[in-house]
């Protein structure tokens, strides 16, 4: 009997395959043929699993944002000592791939991020992928600052939780590309992160640790 072809294990192979290649040489250097050669298959099974290159790229950006919410969702399961900062910080930092073993994975997510300037598809996956992590991030900071004072310090309006769930995402996103440029260590920007969140928390309960 010939041998039964698990689609969705070569898809993500594939979706492996452009990743290393993006990292290596940009998505501009990505080619269905490299990324057979890559996966080790043919290019026949390739185009089986995906009738365009930009389909591949959309199934594979889809990949490693999935791969990154993964770690943000284990970030988010908390102990009781775990306050709701504690976990946003710790979520933020995840979305900003600053460690080391996760360089490689910040370049190829700046690679997708580019090229969804110039593609539809591209960008409507990034909306898709950024949609329940400002969810999550909204729902921490609410819930941290229920158990604060509930005001924010020096200012006359409320807290709005949507607004300040895109700017720690959107300051997450800017700092991979500080670091990636050189302009931060993942030191100093890490530091950045602490300091912003320790602002948002200021006059409701103690920075996150």
């Amino acid at each position: 009997m010939p041998r039964q072809v698990d689609h969705e294990e070569r898809r993500r192979v594939i979706a492996e395959a452009v990743c290393a290649l993006a990292d290596e040489r940009g998505l501009e250097g990505v080619t269905v043929r490299d990324v057979a050669d890559r996966a080790q298959i043919s290019m026949g099974a390739v185009q089986r699993c995906f009738r365009t290159k930009e389909e591949m790229l959309v199934f594979a950006l889809a990949h490693v944002g999935e791969r990154i919410a993964e770690r943000v969702r284990a970030r988010l399961v908390r102990t009781p000592a775990q306050s709701a900062a504690t976990a946003l910080g710790h979520a933020a930092s995840e979305v900003a791939l600053l460690d080391e073993q996760h360089r490689a994975e910040a370049r190829v997510w700046l690679a997708f991020v580019a090229q969804a300037v110039v593609s539809a598809p591209l960008a409507e996956t990034l909306r898709a992928g950024y949609a329940p992590l400002e969810d999550a991030f909204a729902r921490l900071i609410e819930e941290g600052a229920a158990r604060g004072t509930g005001e924010p310090a020096g200012e006359d309006a409320p807290l709005d939780a949507r607004r300040e769930a895109r700017t720690v995402l959107a300051l997450a996103d800017g700092l991979t590309v500080h670091v990636l440029a050189g302009h931060l260590t993942p030191q100093e920007a890490g530091d950045i992160l602490h300091v912003q969140l320790a602002r948002l928390w200021a006059g409701r309960q103690p920075p996150p640790a």
